[in-house]
């Protein structure tokens, strides 16, 4: 796909998906990322046009100029997006901030948390709606089937919470939950926590997910990591620079998770 014109850039998101729908997709977009560790080529899938849309808007808008890799774990994942960490002090909490408003969820099977792999960041939300502007690159693991095994059965039990949440027949058991913390009645809290937990555990009422060969094959040579898989939104991965991950991933962190030098986005555009 080519790089959105500067006046569609401006227009409306719902606008923007009209126009592509009506005059098709071609080459996926590229985005090149400067980091003060390396630069990386990140390409955005036409598959989640939600996320791939909202990214380069705020790619042309030079949002993502001079913010932080705010959130970095090794063997896991580099996470930035922050708009309050362009000029954070050293002591700043970050992670909580973007901008106002929320993308739906575009979950794909057929894409998943491989080295590289873009997910968008969100918070612990039924609707699994992803942050306007933080997002995460993986690193991850090399696998084996034992880990696979386990990181299959984790995945499960995220979608059986998932899906137990959003069963009508729970809200009420949830509505009193959430009216009990409002309340701060402790004891009532803990009966129906627990109450709650042993349903989320158990729901079965889905279809339980396995991990293609395919996928599994790509988590045992490059790495990743399986256990995010079905639960965000995978909208992109970065096809030039992984080494650049493993160097902003191997920085020290303080006990908050943010690297204790800075790791800092120096520009990000559109490339050919």
């Amino acid at each position: 796909m080519s790089p959105i014109p500067s006046f569609i850039s401006q227009l409306p998101l719902l606008l923007v998906l009209v126009i592509q729908f009506l005059f098709g997709n071609s080459d996926p977009v590229k985005v090149e990322m400067k980091t003060n560790y390396g630069t990386m080529i990140l390409m955005l899938y036409n598959e989640t046009p939600i996320h791939r849309d909202n990214f380069i808007k705020l790619v042309n808008e030079g949002v993502y100029d001079s913010l932080l890799f705010h959130r970095v774990i090794e063997g896991f994942m580099i996470q930035a997006g922050d708009i309050q960490s362009k000029n954070a002090d050293s002591t700043a909490r970050l992670g909580s901030s973007d901008l106002p408003y929320t993308l739906p969820a575009e979950i794909r099977p057929e894409y998943f948390h491989k080295k590289g792999a873009i997910g968008a960041a969100r918070t612990n939300n039924p609707q699994r709606v992803s942050s306007s502007t933080q997002f995460y690159i993986v690193q991850g693991k090399i696998q084996n089937d034992s880990l696979l095994k386990h990181n299959q059965g984790r995945i499960n039990q995220f979608l059986s919470r998932h899906y137990a949440v959003n069963d009508p027949t729970n809200k009420p058991l949830l509505d009193s939950l959430d009216q009990a913390r409002s309340q701060r009645d402790s004891l009532l809290i803990a009966q129906l926590q627990e109450k709650w937990n042993q349903i989320a555990e158990n729901y079965r009422d889905f279809k339980a997910y396995e991990i293609p060969e395919s996928h599994q094959q790509v988590y045992k040579t490059l790495g990743g990591s399986p256990h995010l898989d079905q639960s965000y939104t995978v909208f992109g991965e970065v096809i030039s620079g992984l080494e650049v991950i493993d160097s902003i991933a191997s920085v020290k962190t303080n006990r908050q998770d943010r690297p204790l030098t800075e790791v800092r986005i120096l520009s990000m555009r559109i490339v050919e």
